[in-house]
């Protein structure tokens, strides 16, 4: 949690104000029992309407001055705390942006929007009530019993024996029940990790007739999600009564003994009520202070979640190599594998071994592979968005882990992923994320190499049709073809294509390439499909099984010595022969 207090810095100001007038608040608290100590020994007493009066506007200016400090407090508490709160989303935020793809796949998508959002929620709320009641409840603990002891020290020797019963009591459950309600959510954990399974993989079980299954495993998840808050639940229910139970032999204590006092002569009636509300004001401010601290329990977990990510440090960092500038001719588009290797993790199998390759400048490259092979970690590695574990990768003649900073490389590189990702707004601006400063034309002319023209020309609005997020309002295929426009809009000199025709009809597959091959200024193009249709004209093809280049050359040279190729190819071709017969 301290390393996340420099995000607090900014609000050094209200961080100390918020408690400074919680404490103003809380003083004038206190006083407001020894003023209806004075209305009952007094003026009640004596029958004076005048003083009753007095002391009970006295009481309401206390009041009004206590609301003002409070509503002071929780607007500086509540500035400290969200400024801190926004300072942490935006380190994440441009953290995660640079993690590579390695560091986020550890993570998973799921875990890095959690931290981002309810971690930082949990722990924005937690330092509201520290700047809060962190001071406060002590004071007023510690003030209430000062104050009894100036009321009436007999009496207020209760107050030596109450407060640490009641602090064993309390702290006591909540330290025996934070591991409970650690393992509730873990169960908790459990039982939604088998809901999201079963609804989204709603069709697979019932293809496979394991409903029966899926409801016995999810009913006795839930039954021990059961059982285990029940008994947490019932533990943690002892602490109002056992409380109250000390509490009202407490208040019977100083009754009896403010009673003798008072038949004495030595105590007033007012003052037994003044001991009665401190009491009162204890028992409130230790029940706050467990529930305060219990969350202070769980916003340290999340603070060492949101930790976790701050502290891993950026993957992609320019590595000790001897092609430390830029070549001149860096615009070229040539792309060569120098005996490629690539692990994961550290620990893990290669996903890539021993690939080497040259792709001359304006060539088109088809790599193709069965499921799991590695096309797509081939063609990450050119952008960088992994390193690789051996070997090298040179774009125009420079490994690609000198160009620095990394935009440098990928300005050069239009890349089109497996899923088409678009975002909420107009055509024009998912286009213009490729060149910010594209003119409609120029738009146009990327839509037309895409096969996308037609389609938008007859949305409403043409450019200005509004997409919705993640293109819900698009089929399949209209939503690749906009991805695959908005990587030309950059006019790259490397385009690589991730499987991104795959929604495509043939024809439409087949004038996309013709159009690729005709781009005026002539990028290098990788196709990656599991399509023969798709690569059969490129200049180079390169076949991937379990990692490694078995072979690669053109579609005819393959199709003669290639039997992993040929098997692709008669599976696709002589299906579309037989069916056609």
């Amino acid at each position: 949690m301290r390393k996340l207090l420099r995000f607090l810095k900014p609000y050094r100001i209200e961080s100390c104000l918020g408690p400074l007038f919680k404490m103003l608040e809380a003083l004038f608290e206190l006083f407001i029992p020894l003023v209806v100590a004075d209305i009952i020994d007094v003026g009640i007493a004596a029958g004076d309407s005048a003083y009753i009066l007095k002391r009970c506007g006295i009481m309401v200016l206390l009041g009004i001055i206590g609301l003002l400090c409070s509503i002071t407090a929780q607007y500086f508490s509540a500035k400290a705390a969200v400024g801190m709160a926004t300072g942490m989303r935006h380190a994440l935020f441009e953290h995660i942006g640079k993690l590579s793809y390695a560091e986020t796949d550890r993570f998973g998508t799921a875990t890095l929007l959690s931290r981002t959002t309810s971690d930082v929620n949990q722990i924005q709320t937690t330092v509201n009530l520290v700047l809060r009641l962190f001071l406060r409840s002590p004071f007023i603990v510690f003030g209430a019993m000062i104050m009894a002891f100036t009321v009436s020290p007999k009496a207020a020797l209760t107050f030596t024996v109450t407060i640490p019963a009641l602090s064993v009591i309390i702290f006591g459950i909540m330290i025996i029940s934070i591991p409970l309600f650690r393992r509730v959510q873990a169960k908790l954990d459990r039982v939604l990790g088998l809901t999201r399974e079963n609804l989204t993989g709603a069709r697979v079980v019932r293809a496979f007739v394991r409903e029966e299954e899926s409801v016995e495993e999810f009913t006795a998840a839930n039954r021990e999600l059961t059982h285990l808050q029940r008994f947490t639940g019932r533990f943690s229910a002892l602490l109002n009564p056992l409380t109250y139970v000390i509490i009202n032999l407490s208040i019977l204590a100083i009754i009896y003994l403010g009673g003798v006092q008072v038949n004495l002569g030595h105590l007033g009636t007012g003052d037994v009520i003044a001991l009665y509300n401190y009491m009162s004001q204890i028992l409130v401010e230790l029940i706050k202070l467990a529930n305060f601290i219990i969350l202070i329990t769980k916003a340290c977990a999340c603070a060492g979640r949101v930790n976790e990510i701050l502290d891993t440090p950026v993957g992609m960092k320019k590595s000790d190599i001897s092609e430390s500038n830029i070549p001149p001719k860096a615009s070229e588009g040539q792309v060569e594998f120098r005996n490629v290797s690539l692990s994961y993790h550290k620990d893990s199998d290669n996903a890539l071994s021993g690939i080497s390759f040259i792709v001359p400048a304006g060539s088109i490259v088809g790599i193709i592979g069965g499921t799991g092979s590695g096309k797509s970690s081939l063609v990450n590695l050119i952008p960088r968005f992994y390193d690789v574990t051996d070997g090298t990768v040179l774009v125009d003649g420079t490994d690609v882990r000198a160009y620095e900073p990394v935009d440098v490389l990928r300005e050069k590189i239009g890349i089109v992923p497996q899923k088409a990702e678009l975002f909420a707004g107009t055509i024009r601006d998912n286009l213009r994320w490729g060149r910010s400063d594209a003119t409609d034309e120029e738009l146009f002319a990327a839509l037309e190499a895409a096969q996308a023209a037609d389609f938008v020309r007859q949305k409403e609005g043409g450019l200005d049709f509004m997409i919705e997020q993640s293109g819900r309002n698009l089929s399949g295929g209209q939503r690749q073809r906009l991805t695959i426009a908005r990587a030309l809009t950059r006019r790259p000199r490397i385009l690589i294509l991730d499987d991104s025709a795959s929604a495509l009809d043939f024809a439409t597959d087949a004038a996309l390439r013709r159009s690729l091959a005709d781009l005026p200024y002539r990028p290098t193009v990788f196709i990656v499909s599991q399509r023969t249709a798709s690569i059969k004209d490129a200049d180079l093809i390169v076949v991937l099984e379990d990692g490694e280049a078995v072979d690669q050359g053109t579609h005819e040279e393959l199709l003669s010595r290639c039997a992993v190729y040929r098997e692709i190819y008669d599976s696709q071709f002589k299906k579309t022969e037989v069916t056609a017969k």
